[in-house]
């Protein structure tokens, strides 16, 4: 007996070849329900495009909603738009300004890995000052924008404001608490116990005359 495998292989290659006519829809059961199959997909596909971006883009907010970050991201300047400021209903976004080589910003940077991972719910990003903002200053660093859908509800720009190399996270976490970007299990604002103490640091951040006496003696 023929195999009947064999005689469509060869007329697959005639199909192709252009010898033989397409071949037609076979009515048996199997062939029907492959046919059917295909009208299926061709009306999710028809359905797809018409309530599919809709769709899509209810699963994304929910997604959002429940999104967990849990670590502090690095964006550019081209991401700016996509990260911040369509960022998603109900998501505050927590972004630092910062350069290498100052202290202050990878004090600060350390500080928000931390209170990225306390709370998740929270998006915590930084980003290269420049890259972010053509020509942004440096003395404007750090600097801290808060966002939530896409507004700026806070910022936090110079050294002064973060009171120096003192700045605790916990003071950081409290500041953020107060813009409304994470909830806090603080009972009072830590700055207040180490108020005069940030003072004194503030003050001692300011360039001093060096003393010229000691410097005539080194010569």
């Amino acid at each position: 007996m023929k195999n009947p495998n064999e005689d469509t292989e060869w007329n697959d290659i005639l199909r192709k070849k252009g010898i033989l006519p397409p071949k037609e829809v076979p009515e048996d059961d199997e062939e029907e329900e492959v046919a059917l199959q295909q009208q299926s997909v061709g009306m999710s596909i028809l359905f797809d495009g018409r309530d599919g971006k809709q769709k899509r883009l209810a699963e994304w907010k929910a997604a959002q909603m429940k999104n967990v970050f849990g670590e502090l991201g690095e964006i550019s300047g081209q991401d700016y738009v996509k990260e911040v400021n369509k960022a998603g209903e109900g998501i505050w976004v927590v972004l630092h300004l910062y350069k290498q080589g100052i202290p202050l910003c990878t004090l600060i940077n350390q500080h928000l890995s931390g209170l990225a991972r306390k709370f998740p719910q929270t998006k915590f990003l930084r980003s290269i000052s420049t890259t972010c903002i053509p020509n942004y200053p440096d003395r404007n660093l750090p600097t801290i924008f808060v966002y939530f859908e896409g507004e700026m509800k806070a910022q936090f720009i110079g050294p002064l404001v973060f009171g120096g190399m003192n700045l605790k996270v916990e003071e950081l976490e409290w500041r953020l608490s107060e813009t409304g970007a994470v909830k806090t299990d603080l009972e009072e604002n830590p700055r207040k116990q180490i108020e005069d103490k940030m003072m004194s640091s503030i003050r001692s951040s300011f360039p001093t005359r060096k003393d010229s006496g000691s410097e005539d003696e080194d010569d």
